[in-house]
């Protein structure tokens, strides 16, 4: 079970690497002037780049993170606030995949200061599921 848990913080650092950077292209695609269509073309091919990339990443960060809950048994109140979560930031990647998909239609009306806010929600998630595990305070 040691290589297995491994592993899924291996994953989960490189989907949160994801979660972190992706918002942050989009912070500057909506900064992008409308003179600057090479500049948007580059943005969105990295921002669909890293999408592709870190997307099975998080299928297996949260794969071997139920292997280990169903391996370990772990059980409290914890365990249940992590999941939810968890659940956040999986709906949080697909959001991010909607939006990419408005910035590629030309469709986004959020401004930059929109998606500053919106690049912090998995560092707080991160903080609050690493205390959640280590600590597991209740």
């Amino acid at each position: 079970m040691l290589w297995v848990k491994s592993f899924h913080i291996v994953f989960v650092v490189s989907w949160f690497a994801g979660l972190f950077y992706l918002p942050r292209i989009f912070v500057n695609l909506a900064m992008v002037p409308a003179d600057s269509p090479a500049e948007r073309e580059r943005l969105l091919l990295m921002a669909r780049k890293l999408y592709r990339f870190v997307t099975p990443i998080a299928a297996l960060a949260i794969g071997l993170g139920l292997w280990l809950w169903f391996g370990y048994g772990f059980t409290g109140g914890w365990l249940h606030v992590k999941t939810g979560l968890v659940v956040g930031l999986i709906a949080y990647h697909f959001w991010c995949g909607k939006l990419l998909g408005e910035f590629a239609r030309g469709e986004s009306t959020r401004n930059h200061v929109w998606f500053r806010f919106f690049n912090e929600a998995p560092v707080l998630a991160l903080i609050a599921i690493c205390i959640l595990a280590v600590v597991k305070p209740f």
